[in-house]
């Protein structure tokens, strides 16, 4: 693989990607040396070329998705469990219009880790956030909603769960690297977690008009 010159140091090119991923961003990582994919709400990513995918999650759940015997493997961020929506999305791209919501999320990223010679019936998969960041929604939890959808995907679809952090009421900085299959989370502060439950207020606001810490290996 070519080498592209930063700075003083050489870096190794950037992985090729299936087209429809053009929109996610993805830098060097020095720290994990690797290229890392950065996922925005309604945002999925796999890959089969030793890729990382990070994002923050707030009452947004994330399904890390992995063949556990060749390493490809990918990860979703959505904000609903359903598309209760009708009529034309308001959202900028057809991808984050559709998989903003779990069932199309998980559909869209296990059809893309076969595509790349990942097998069904090796996949392995951690669920991570749905948090309540947005104090006094006890009764419309939809990070509680969340994870109840996607607990119930992966059993109808009779995946295997071997880890998940689901729940709690903060924000989540997840980091993913699928050929190991390891997940790195970190719950992240108070002020974190109001900024990102009002950038969940607004991302939910355009669905509907169509909805301290340190570092921890959990798995």
């Amino acid at each position: 693989m070519m080498s592209r010159q930063t700075g003083s140091s050489p870096l190794p090119e950037k992985p090729q990607t299936m087209a429809h991923f053009a929109h996610i961003s993805r830098e060097w990582d020095p720290k994990h040396g690797a290229y890392v994919a950065k996922l925005l709400p309604g945002d999925f990513y796999a890959t089969a070329l030793g890729e990382h995918v990070w994002t923050v999650l707030g009452s947004c759940v994330s399904a890390c998705i992995r063949d556990r015997r060749t390493g490809i493997g990918g990860m979703n961020h959505f904000m609903l469990p359903h598309d209760q929506s009708r009529g034309k999305s308001a959202w900028s791209s057809a991808t984050s219009a559709e998989t903003r919501y779990g069932g199309a999320a998980m559909e869209r990223l296990i059809n893309d880790i076969l595509k790349l010679g990942g097998r069904r019936e090796n996949l392995e998969v951690k669920l991570i956030g749905g948090g309540r960041v947005i104090a006094g929604m006890e009764t419309t939890d939809i990070g509680a909603r969340n994870a109840d959808f996607v607990r119930r995907y992966a059993q109808d679809e009779n995946l295997t769960i071997c880890g998940e952090d689901l729940g709690d009421i903060y924000p989540r900085r997840v980091h993913y690297l699928p050929e190991s299959g390891r997940v790195l989370v970190k719950k992240l502060t108070a002020g974190r977690n109001d900024a990102l439950a009002a950038e969940e207020s607004t991302y939910r606001t355009s669905v509907q008009r169509a909805v301290l810490a340190s570092d921890i290996e959990l798995f």
